[in-house]
């Protein structure tokens, strides 16, 4: 499932490309209701949003498409819109030709148009972006306090940290040394500082990557050229201490960590 990183990358895309561009038409295939061929007609793009893991198009007159990748979704700009490939779920034509894609082999992403105010008060129940001054180490010790979550379920909720997904929730407790079972609420105020540094650090240089890995339609994974210390590494060995990577079920995911390192 693209994560945060690869959401974003996806944005700071189409904000260079899309905004300020007219919608002429719009056509759905599958992913999305057929009312959203005529809720954007017309209207012209005034900004790309993210939250967390979703994508937010602005349009004229108070209406936001709303896009959910899920797990093999992908939205980019191709110079024709007559020119989709097979896996095109939606096609916009724009002014001057050019079209916005979602493409999803899986048909598993999902679009909408809804009112802006509705969509932004739906925005509000998650939890604070990673990278924003909102999320700062005393939030999360705050949030940490009596929370009895693993680790690693408590940084996947959504409504505590926006965005965070499987691969990078994984890749910050092993930097932060913390087994993904721990219950929050018993991390010392200098673990929990540790955890916070490592997610920051591994998300700013996972968008980075992402960005530099994304340019356009073809396949586009997470983490695609980030360099992973657990996540996907059952059996192998850990880079740092040698001890066998493992692998176990969370919440119906599978949580990868170093018995050696994270305690």
């Amino acid at each position: 499932m693209p994560e945060m990183p690869e959401v974003e990358a996806v944005c700071r895309r189409l904000r260079g490309q899309l905004v300020g561009l007219r919608i002429r038409s719009a056509r759905v295939l599958r992913c999305a209701d057929k009312a959203l061929e005529q809720a954007v007609i017309r209207r012209t793009v005034t900004a790309v949003d993210r939250r967390g893991k979703h994508i937010l198009i602005r349009l004229s007159g108070g209406i936001t498409v709303h896009v959910h990748l899920r797990m093999s979704g992908n939205l980019f700009m191709i110079p024709d819109h007559r020119l989709s490939g097979a896996s095109a779920r939606i096609i916009v034509a724009l002014a001057g030709g050019t079209g916005l894609v979602l493409e999803d082999p899986r048909a598993l992403a999902r679009a909408e148009a809804v009112g802006t105010r509705l969509i932004n008060g739906e925005m509000e129940k998650l939890g604070p972006e990673p990278l924003s001054p909102v999320f700062t180490p005393d939030w999360l010790l705050e949030k940490a306090r009596g929370c009895r979550q693993p680790a690693k379920l408590f940084l996947m909720d959504q409504t505590k940290v926006a965005g965070l997904g499987n691969i990078y929730a994984a890749e910050a407790l092993f930097q932060a040394r913390i087994n993904p079972r721990k219950p929050m609420q018993t991390l010392a105020r200098m673990r929990v500082e540790r955890l916070y540094s490592a997610i920051v650090g591994i998300l700013k240089d996972a968008v980075q990557s992402a960005y530099l890995a994304y340019s356009g339609p073809g396949d586009f994974q997470e983490a695609e050229s980030f360099p992973l210390a657990v996540y996907g590494r059952q059996g192998e060995p850990c880079h740092a201490c040698g001890a066998t990577i493992r692998r176990l079920m969370q919440g119906g995911r599978s949580t990868y960590y170093c018995p050696g390192c994270q305690k």
